[in-house]
């Protein structure tokens, strides 16, 4: 194991199909986190259903945070800082649950990824490393 803190969290960035929620990301996110938290109160909800591009003007998000929220891009959020737990509350709004939001992150349908989900989760066995998918 390595004792350089920047070399070991960049090896989270090896991770075939998973993004580590580093302090790095936490930074890069906080505002769109804060949006996406805003959207716990009714009122908040409102705002949003009746025109979204409005309710994100009110934000200082990136111009890629807000057209991944606008794209419901849940994968480039992650990218992009969203933390799954605070972008819960956007497809919460859009009355998705869990599983339907993060099957479409998997490009499974509903009942494949819950079945699999249900059956153990993904296999541990194949690529591990995103450098090995070279």
């Amino acid at each position: 194991m390595t004792t350089d803190i920047h070399q070991y969290l960049a090896e989270f960035e090896d991770i075939p199909g998973t993004r580590v929620y580093t302090a790095a990301r936490a930074r890069m996110g906080y505002q769109l986190n804060q949006f996406a938290m805003s959207l716990m109160k009714p009122e908040n909800r409102a705002r949003w259903k009746a025109d979204e591009r409005a309710y994100l003007a009110d934000w200082p998000l990136t111009d890629d945070q807000k057209q991944a929220v606008l794209d419901r891009d849940y994968n480039r959020l992650l990218d992009l800082g969203g933390n799954i737990y605070f972008l819960a509350k956007i497809f919460s709004t859009d009355g998705l649950s869990f599983v339907q939001a993060v099957s479409t992150m998997t490009g499974m349908s509903v009942e494949d990824y819950q079945a699999m989900m249900l059956a153990g989760g993904r296999s541990p066995e194949g690529v591990r490393s995103k450098k090995e998918q070279n």
